[in-house]
Protein backbone atom coordinates (compact mmCIF):
# COMPACT_ATOMS: atom_id res chain seq x y z
CA UNK A 1 0.00 0.00 0.00
CA UNK A 2 3.04 2.28 -0.20
CA UNK A 3 2.26 5.57 -1.96
CA UNK A 4 -1.51 5.07 -1.85
CA UNK A 5 -4.00 7.62 -0.55
CA UNK A 6 -6.06 6.84 2.54
CA UNK A 7 -9.07 6.26 0.31
CA UNK A 8 -7.12 3.80 -1.87
CA UNK A 9 -5.89 1.96 1.22
CA UNK A 10 -9.53 1.61 2.25
CA UNK A 11 -10.50 0.17 -1.16
CA UNK A 12 -7.58 -2.22 -0.83
CA UNK A 13 -8.60 -3.33 2.67
CA UNK A 14 -12.22 -3.94 1.64
CA UNK A 15 -11.08 -6.01 -1.38
CA UNK A 16 -8.51 -7.98 0.65
CA UNK A 17 -11.10 -8.76 3.34
CA UNK A 18 -13.56 -9.91 0.69
CA UNK A 19 -10.87 -12.05 -0.97
CA UNK A 20 -9.87 -13.74 2.30
CA UNK A 21 -13.40 -14.37 3.58
CA UNK A 22 -15.53 -14.91 0.47
CA UNK A 23 -13.09 -16.21 -2.17
CA UNK A 24 -10.00 -17.94 -0.75
CA UNK A 25 -11.95 -20.57 1.27
CA UNK A 26 -13.73 -21.69 -1.94
CA UNK A 27 -10.95 -21.23 -4.49
CA UNK A 28 -9.95 -24.91 -4.65
CA UNK A 29 -13.56 -26.14 -4.86
CA UNK A 30 -14.42 -23.68 -7.65
CA UNK A 31 -11.37 -24.92 -9.53
CA UNK A 32 -11.97 -28.64 -8.99
CA UNK A 33 -15.73 -28.59 -9.68
CA UNK A 34 -15.52 -25.84 -12.34
CA UNK A 35 -18.05 -23.66 -10.52
CA UNK A 36 -18.85 -20.20 -11.89
CA UNK A 37 -19.39 -18.41 -8.54
CA UNK A 38 -22.22 -16.11 -9.56
CA UNK A 39 -23.50 -15.33 -6.07
CA UNK A 40 -20.04 -14.50 -4.75
CA UNK A 41 -19.48 -12.10 -7.64
CA UNK A 42 -22.83 -10.46 -6.94
CA UNK A 43 -21.69 -9.92 -3.36
CA UNK A 44 -18.56 -8.28 -4.78
CA UNK A 45 -20.79 -6.08 -6.95
CA UNK A 46 -22.56 -4.87 -3.80
CA UNK A 47 -19.18 -3.43 -2.79
CA UNK A 48 -18.97 -1.60 -6.13
CA UNK A 49 -16.75 -4.11 -7.94
CA UNK A 50 -19.11 -4.83 -10.86
CA UNK A 51 -18.45 -1.53 -12.65
CA UNK A 52 -15.40 -0.13 -10.93
CA UNK A 53 -14.44 2.45 -13.56
CA UNK A 54 -17.94 3.00 -14.92
CA UNK A 55 -19.72 6.33 -14.32
CA UNK A 56 -21.93 6.50 -11.22
CA UNK A 57 -25.09 7.68 -13.07
CA UNK A 58 -25.57 4.14 -14.46
CA UNK A 59 -24.55 2.27 -11.30
CA UNK A 60 -20.76 2.32 -11.59
CA UNK A 61 -18.26 3.26 -8.90
CA UNK A 62 -16.55 5.98 -10.96
CA UNK A 63 -13.09 5.06 -9.70
CA UNK A 64 -9.74 5.60 -11.43
CA UNK A 65 -7.65 3.04 -13.32
CA UNK A 66 -5.19 3.00 -10.41
CA UNK A 67 -8.01 2.34 -7.93
CA UNK A 68 -9.15 -0.48 -10.22
CA UNK A 69 -5.67 -2.02 -10.35
CA UNK A 70 -5.42 -1.95 -6.56
CA UNK A 71 -8.82 -3.65 -6.20
CA UNK A 72 -8.14 -6.40 -8.77
CA UNK A 73 -4.73 -7.15 -7.24
CA UNK A 74 -6.33 -7.52 -3.82
CA UNK A 75 -9.24 -9.68 -5.03
CA UNK A 76 -6.86 -11.91 -6.98
CA UNK A 77 -5.17 -13.02 -3.75
CA UNK A 78 -8.43 -14.85 -3.00
CA UNK A 79 -9.10 -16.38 -6.42
CA UNK A 80 -7.21 -15.28 -9.51
CA UNK A 81 -9.49 -17.05 -11.98
CA UNK A 82 -12.68 -15.45 -10.67
CA UNK A 83 -11.07 -12.01 -10.42
CA UNK A 84 -9.77 -12.29 -13.98
CA UNK A 85 -13.32 -12.92 -15.22
CA UNK A 86 -14.53 -9.92 -13.19
CA UNK A 87 -11.87 -7.81 -14.89
CA UNK A 88 -13.19 -8.83 -18.33
CA UNK A 89 -16.76 -8.09 -17.22
CA UNK A 90 -15.67 -4.64 -16.02
CA UNK A 91 -13.97 -3.98 -19.37
CA UNK A 92 -17.18 -4.81 -21.24
CA UNK A 93 -19.32 -2.54 -19.05
CA UNK A 94 -16.77 0.27 -19.49
CA UNK A 95 -17.00 -0.12 -23.28
CA UNK A 96 -20.78 0.28 -23.20
CA UNK A 97 -20.53 3.18 -20.74
CA UNK A 98 -17.85 4.96 -22.77
CA UNK A 99 -18.90 4.34 -26.37
CA UNK A 100 -22.62 3.73 -25.99
CA UNK A 101 -25.29 6.41 -26.32
CA UNK A 102 -27.50 7.38 -23.37
CA UNK A 103 -30.17 4.83 -24.21
CA UNK A 104 -27.61 2.02 -24.44
CA UNK A 105 -25.86 3.06 -21.23
CA UNK A 106 -29.11 3.08 -19.28
CA UNK A 107 -30.36 -0.13 -20.85
CA UNK A 108 -27.27 -2.26 -20.24
CA UNK A 109 -25.02 -0.77 -17.54
CA UNK A 110 -27.13 -0.85 -14.33
CA UNK A 111 -27.82 -4.61 -14.45
CA UNK A 112 -24.17 -5.28 -15.40
CA UNK A 113 -22.77 -3.08 -12.62
CA UNK A 114 -24.91 -4.97 -10.08
CA UNK A 115 -23.87 -8.24 -11.73
CA UNK A 116 -27.50 -9.19 -12.02
CA UNK A 117 -26.28 -9.83 -15.55
CA UNK A 118 -22.79 -10.79 -16.73
CA UNK A 119 -20.86 -9.79 -19.85
CA UNK A 120 -18.39 -11.44 -22.24
CA UNK A 121 -15.91 -9.89 -24.67
CA UNK A 122 -15.89 -11.44 -28.15
CA UNK A 123 -12.84 -10.62 -30.30
CA UNK A 124 -10.71 -13.75 -30.91
CA UNK A 125 -11.77 -16.14 -33.68
CA UNK A 126 -10.94 -19.82 -34.28
CA UNK A 127 -9.68 -19.48 -37.86
CA UNK A 128 -6.84 -17.00 -37.54
CA UNK A 129 -7.87 -13.83 -35.76
CA UNK A 130 -6.31 -13.65 -32.31
CA UNK A 131 -3.16 -11.62 -32.05
CA UNK A 132 -4.00 -10.35 -35.54
CA UNK A 133 -7.31 -8.84 -34.43
CA UNK A 134 -7.76 -6.71 -37.56
CA UNK A 135 -8.18 -9.85 -39.70
CA UNK A 136 -11.40 -11.00 -38.02
CA UNK A 137 -14.02 -12.53 -40.32
CA UNK A 138 -17.27 -12.53 -38.33
CA UNK A 139 -19.57 -10.46 -40.54
CA UNK A 140 -22.54 -8.21 -39.86
CA UNK A 141 -24.52 -7.26 -42.97
CA UNK A 142 -26.79 -4.26 -42.67
CA UNK A 143 -30.43 -4.89 -43.63
CA UNK A 144 -32.59 -1.87 -42.91
CA UNK A 145 -32.49 -1.14 -39.20
CA UNK A 146 -30.83 -4.46 -38.34
CA UNK A 147 -27.57 -6.34 -38.86
CA UNK A 148 -27.42 -10.04 -39.75
CA UNK A 149 -24.47 -11.52 -37.90
CA UNK A 150 -22.59 -14.66 -39.01
CA UNK A 151 -19.34 -16.21 -37.76
CA UNK A 152 -17.84 -17.47 -34.55
CA UNK A 153 -15.58 -16.44 -31.69
CA UNK A 154 -13.19 -18.66 -29.72
CA UNK A 155 -11.92 -18.77 -26.11
CA UNK A 156 -14.73 -16.55 -24.80
CA UNK A 157 -14.64 -16.20 -21.01
CA UNK A 158 -18.10 -16.73 -19.57
CA UNK A 159 -19.40 -17.87 -22.96
CA UNK A 160 -22.76 -19.60 -22.61
CA UNK A 161 -23.24 -18.59 -18.97
CA UNK A 162 -23.24 -14.83 -19.47
CA UNK A 163 -26.03 -12.54 -20.61
CA UNK A 164 -24.43 -9.81 -22.74
CA UNK A 165 -21.87 -10.25 -25.54
CA UNK A 166 -19.76 -7.34 -26.78
CA UNK A 167 -18.88 -8.53 -30.30
CA UNK A 168 -16.32 -7.18 -32.77
CA UNK A 169 -17.50 -7.89 -36.32
CA UNK A 170 -16.90 -6.82 -39.89
CA UNK A 171 -19.43 -4.37 -41.33
CA UNK A 172 -17.10 -2.98 -44.03
CA UNK A 173 -14.03 -3.87 -46.06
CA UNK A 174 -10.84 -5.64 -44.91
CA UNK A 175 -8.59 -4.26 -42.21
CA UNK A 176 -9.30 -2.39 -38.97
CA UNK A 177 -11.52 0.30 -40.52
CA UNK A 178 -14.13 -2.27 -41.54
CA UNK A 179 -14.79 -3.43 -37.96
CA UNK A 180 -17.77 -2.39 -35.82
CA UNK A 181 -18.93 -3.30 -32.30
CA UNK A 182 -22.33 -4.84 -31.57
CA UNK A 183 -23.92 -5.78 -28.24
CA UNK A 184 -25.89 -9.05 -28.29
CA UNK A 185 -28.11 -10.43 -25.58
CA UNK A 186 -28.40 -14.09 -24.68
CA UNK A 187 -31.47 -15.60 -26.22
CA UNK A 188 -31.00 -13.86 -29.57
CA UNK A 189 -32.14 -16.36 -32.26
CA UNK A 190 -29.12 -17.86 -34.01
CA UNK A 191 -26.78 -17.32 -31.03
CA UNK A 192 -25.31 -20.61 -29.78
CA UNK A 193 -22.26 -21.92 -27.96
CA UNK A 194 -19.63 -24.61 -28.35
CA UNK A 195 -18.66 -27.19 -25.75
CA UNK A 196 -17.22 -26.05 -22.46
CA UNK A 197 -13.44 -26.11 -22.84
CA UNK A 198 -11.26 -28.16 -20.46
CA UNK A 199 -8.49 -25.85 -19.32
CA UNK A 200 -5.26 -26.01 -17.31
CA UNK A 201 -6.46 -23.16 -15.09
CA UNK A 202 -9.13 -20.46 -15.00
CA UNK A 203 -11.61 -23.20 -14.12
CA UNK A 204 -13.97 -21.01 -12.09
CA UNK A 205 -15.05 -19.34 -15.33
CA UNK A 206 -16.48 -21.27 -18.30
CA UNK A 207 -14.85 -20.86 -21.71
CA UNK A 208 -16.73 -21.65 -24.91
CA UNK A 209 -16.90 -20.75 -28.57
CA UNK A 210 -19.67 -18.28 -29.36
CA UNK A 211 -21.43 -18.96 -32.67
CA UNK A 212 -23.59 -16.59 -34.75
CA UNK A 213 -25.89 -18.03 -37.40
CA UNK A 214 -28.05 -15.35 -39.04
CA UNK A 215 -28.38 -13.49 -35.74
CA UNK A 216 -30.56 -10.42 -36.26
CA UNK A 217 -29.24 -7.54 -34.17
CA UNK A 218 -30.86 -4.07 -34.06
CA UNK A 219 -28.71 -1.21 -35.35
CA UNK A 220 -29.53 0.36 -31.99
CA UNK A 221 -27.20 -2.23 -30.41
CA UNK A 222 -24.13 -0.89 -32.22
CA UNK A 223 -21.63 0.92 -30.01
CA UNK A 224 -20.29 4.05 -31.69
CA UNK A 225 -20.21 4.53 -35.45
CA UNK A 226 -19.68 1.89 -38.13
CA UNK A 227 -15.96 1.26 -38.49
CA UNK A 228 -15.16 2.35 -34.93
CA UNK A 229 -15.06 -1.19 -33.54
CA UNK A 230 -11.32 -1.77 -33.81
CA UNK A 231 -10.63 1.48 -31.99
CA UNK A 232 -13.09 0.49 -29.25
CA UNK A 233 -11.46 -2.95 -28.97
CA UNK A 234 -7.95 -1.55 -28.65
CA UNK A 235 -8.94 1.09 -26.10
CA UNK A 236 -10.68 -1.59 -24.09
CA UNK A 237 -7.61 -3.82 -24.24
CA UNK A 238 -5.31 -1.10 -22.89
CA UNK A 239 -7.33 -1.20 -19.69
CA UNK A 240 -7.72 -4.97 -19.94
CA UNK A 241 -3.94 -5.34 -19.98
CA UNK A 242 -3.63 -3.34 -16.77
CA UNK A 243 -6.43 -5.38 -15.21
CA UNK A 244 -4.95 -8.77 -16.06
CA UNK A 245 -1.48 -7.63 -14.97
CA UNK A 246 -3.06 -6.60 -11.66
CA UNK A 247 -4.57 -10.08 -11.28
CA UNK A 248 -1.06 -11.48 -11.80
CA UNK A 249 0.25 -9.22 -9.04
CA UNK A 250 -2.32 -10.60 -6.62
CA UNK A 251 -1.42 -14.20 -7.43
CA UNK A 252 2.28 -13.45 -6.99
CA UNK A 253 1.68 -11.61 -3.73
CA UNK A 254 -0.28 -14.56 -2.34
CA UNK A 255 2.40 -16.99 -3.54
CA UNK A 256 5.20 -15.04 -1.84
CA UNK A 257 3.26 -15.24 1.44
CA UNK A 258 2.68 -18.98 0.97
CA UNK A 259 6.39 -19.53 0.29
CA UNK A 260 7.34 -17.42 3.30
CA UNK A 261 5.09 -19.52 5.52
CA UNK A 262 6.33 -22.83 4.10
CA UNK A 263 10.00 -21.90 4.56
CA UNK A 264 9.29 -21.09 8.18
CA UNK A 265 7.45 -24.31 9.11
CA UNK A 266 9.17 -26.92 6.88
CA UNK A 267 12.37 -28.47 8.23
CA UNK A 268 15.14 -30.19 6.30
CA UNK A 269 18.51 -31.36 7.64
CA UNK A 270 17.40 -30.49 11.17
CA UNK A 271 16.49 -26.84 10.69
CA UNK A 272 13.81 -24.70 9.02
CA UNK A 273 14.18 -24.07 5.30
CA UNK A 274 14.10 -20.37 6.21
CA UNK A 275 17.66 -20.74 7.53
CA UNK A 276 18.93 -21.72 4.09
CA UNK A 277 20.65 -18.67 2.59
CA UNK A 278 19.98 -19.74 -0.99
CA UNK A 279 16.23 -19.84 -0.29
CA UNK A 280 16.44 -16.54 1.59
CA UNK A 281 17.99 -14.94 -1.48
CA UNK A 282 15.37 -16.42 -3.81
CA UNK A 283 12.57 -15.14 -1.57
CA UNK A 284 14.18 -11.70 -1.56
CA UNK A 285 14.37 -11.76 -5.37
CA UNK A 286 10.70 -12.77 -5.61
CA UNK A 287 9.60 -9.90 -3.38
CA UNK A 288 11.80 -7.43 -5.28
CA UNK A 289 10.44 -8.50 -8.66
CA UNK A 290 6.88 -8.29 -7.33
CA UNK A 291 7.38 -4.70 -6.14
CA UNK A 292 9.02 -3.75 -9.46
CA UNK A 293 6.09 -5.23 -11.41
CA UNK A 294 3.57 -3.49 -9.16
CA UNK A 295 5.24 -0.12 -9.74
CA UNK A 296 5.15 -0.64 -13.53
CA UNK A 297 1.47 -1.56 -13.48
CA UNK A 298 0.49 1.38 -11.31
CA UNK A 299 2.54 3.77 -13.45
CA UNK A 300 0.74 2.53 -16.57
CA UNK A 301 -2.63 2.81 -14.81
CA UNK A 302 -1.94 6.47 -14.02
CA UNK A 303 -0.88 7.14 -17.62
CA UNK A 304 -4.09 5.56 -18.93
CA UNK A 305 -6.22 7.54 -16.48
CA UNK A 306 -4.53 10.78 -17.53
CA UNK A 307 -4.93 10.00 -21.24
CA UNK A 308 -1.21 10.37 -21.90
CA UNK A 309 0.23 9.73 -25.36
CA UNK A 310 2.50 6.99 -24.00
CA UNK A 311 -0.33 5.18 -22.18
CA UNK A 312 -0.76 2.36 -24.73
CA UNK A 313 2.93 1.45 -24.80
CA UNK A 314 3.21 1.69 -21.00
CA UNK A 315 0.19 -0.65 -20.68
CA UNK A 316 1.91 -3.10 -23.04
CA UNK A 317 5.19 -2.88 -21.10
CA UNK A 318 3.40 -3.39 -17.78
CA UNK A 319 1.38 -6.35 -19.08
CA UNK A 320 4.51 -7.97 -20.55
CA UNK A 321 6.69 -7.44 -17.50
CA UNK A 322 4.13 -8.16 -14.78
CA UNK A 323 2.66 -11.33 -16.27
CA UNK A 324 6.10 -12.80 -17.05
CA UNK A 325 7.59 -11.88 -13.68
CA UNK A 326 4.56 -12.89 -11.63
CA UNK A 327 4.36 -16.30 -13.30
CA UNK A 328 8.06 -16.81 -12.49
CA UNK A 329 7.40 -15.77 -8.87
CA UNK A 330 4.49 -18.22 -8.49
CA UNK A 331 6.50 -20.97 -10.14
CA UNK A 332 9.44 -20.35 -7.80
CA UNK A 333 7.06 -20.42 -4.82
CA UNK A 334 5.85 -23.83 -6.00
CA UNK A 335 9.46 -25.01 -6.27
CA UNK A 336 10.11 -23.88 -2.69
CA UNK A 337 7.24 -26.09 -1.55
CA UNK A 338 9.01 -29.13 -3.01
CA UNK A 339 6.70 -32.09 -3.61
CA UNK A 340 3.95 -30.43 -1.60
CA UNK A 341 3.74 -27.67 -4.17
CA UNK A 342 2.58 -30.19 -6.75
CA UNK A 343 -0.35 -31.34 -4.63
CA UNK A 344 -3.76 -29.78 -5.14
CA UNK A 345 -4.12 -29.53 -1.36
CA UNK A 346 -1.70 -26.59 -1.58
CA UNK A 347 -2.94 -23.34 -3.11
CA UNK A 348 0.35 -22.40 -4.75
CA UNK A 349 -0.15 -24.82 -7.67
CA UNK A 350 -3.51 -23.21 -8.48
CA UNK A 351 -1.96 -19.76 -8.64
CA UNK A 352 0.63 -21.15 -11.08
CA UNK A 353 -2.09 -22.72 -13.27
CA UNK A 354 -4.38 -19.73 -13.13
CA UNK A 355 -1.86 -17.06 -14.14
CA UNK A 356 -0.06 -18.97 -16.87
CA UNK A 357 -2.68 -17.87 -19.39
CA UNK A 358 -2.13 -14.19 -18.51
CA UNK A 359 0.97 -14.30 -20.72
CA UNK A 360 -1.30 -15.23 -23.65
CA UNK A 361 -4.57 -13.32 -23.37
CA UNK A 362 -5.34 -9.59 -23.75
CA UNK A 363 -2.64 -9.67 -26.44
CA UNK A 364 0.14 -12.25 -26.18
CA UNK A 365 3.40 -11.13 -24.63
CA UNK A 366 5.01 -11.54 -28.04
CA UNK A 367 2.56 -8.92 -29.36
CA UNK A 368 3.38 -6.71 -26.37
CA UNK A 369 7.02 -6.83 -27.47
CA UNK A 370 5.98 -5.87 -31.02
CA UNK A 371 4.01 -2.87 -29.74
CA UNK A 372 6.91 -1.65 -27.59
CA UNK A 373 9.48 -2.19 -30.35
CA UNK A 374 7.33 -0.42 -32.94
CA UNK A 375 6.92 2.54 -30.60
CA UNK A 376 10.68 2.77 -30.04
CA UNK A 377 11.64 2.43 -33.69
CA UNK A 378 9.06 4.90 -34.96
CA UNK A 379 10.45 7.50 -32.56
Amino acid sequence: SAGLTEEQKEFQKVALDFASKEMAPHMAEWDEKEIFPVETMRKAAQLGFGGIYVKPDVGGSGLSRLDTSIIFEALSTGCTSTTAYMSIHNMCVWMIDTFGNEEQRRRFCPSLCSMEKFASYCLTEPAGSGSDAASLLTSAQRKGDTYVLNGSKAFISGGGDTDVYVVMCRTGGPGPKGISCLVLEKGTPGLSFGKKEKKVGWNSQPTRAVIFEDCVVPVGNRLGAEGQGFNIAMKGLNGGRINIASCSLGAAHASVLLAQEHLTVRKQFGEPLANNQYLQFRLAEMATRLVAARLMVRNAARALQEGRDDAAVLCSMAKLFATDECFAICNQALQMHGGYGYLKDYAVQQFVRDIRVHQILEGTNEVMRMIVARNLLQG
